[in-house]
């Protein structure tokens, strides 16, 4: 990955539906060579997806908590992640450091689903227990990273 393909990232992490005539313009290079250099960077896992952001509130999901989930000494992380994979209410799901083994990202409509999805969540088999942290406000999220932008590193 050169210089060029980390300028094709991170215009399409602007704007995922821009068309290869507009990355081309953007980074210098014909639509045709954008056209190729994106197939590669998707044929080799570098680029995963393309999606709509959609604000959670506007699809009725306006009670967004962070929920730190504690393993029993026998749990198995794998076989966690993928339970809690099953709960369409979780979001984001993160491995971390610390006594917590996972913190995920659950959004649900109300209060009342938030604690229905922590008891589904405390049910799985592997959770001690569990932390919940509600969000009040969101200053901001899913933003582009561009650190990766910066000068490549093609040693």
């Amino acid at each position: 990955m050169d210089a060029l393909d980390r300028q094709i990232i991170a215009a399409l992490r602007e704007n995922g539906r821009a068309t290869y005539a507009d990355l081309g313009r953007k980074v210098g290079l014909s639509a045709s060579a954008v056209h190729e250099r994106v197939g590669k960077l998707e044929s080799t896992g570098v680029i995963v997806g393309y999606h709509a952001v959609v604000d959670p509130s506007a699809v009725g999901l306006g009670v967004t908590a962070l929920v730190s989930i504690h393993p029993t000494d026998t749990a198995d992380d794998d076989e966690l992640a993928l339970a809690l994979a099953e709960l369409v209410e979780v979001e984001s799901c993160y491995r971390v450091a610390g006594d917590e083994s996972f913190i995920v990202k659950v959004r649900v409509a109300t209060v009342d689903d938030l604690e229905r999805s922590l008891g589904r969540l405390r049910r799985i088999q592997g959770v001690a227990r569990t932390r919940t942290t509600v969000v009040l406000s969101t200053r901001f999220e899913g933003r582009p990273n561009t650190a990766a932008v910066g000068p490549a590193d093609d040693a």
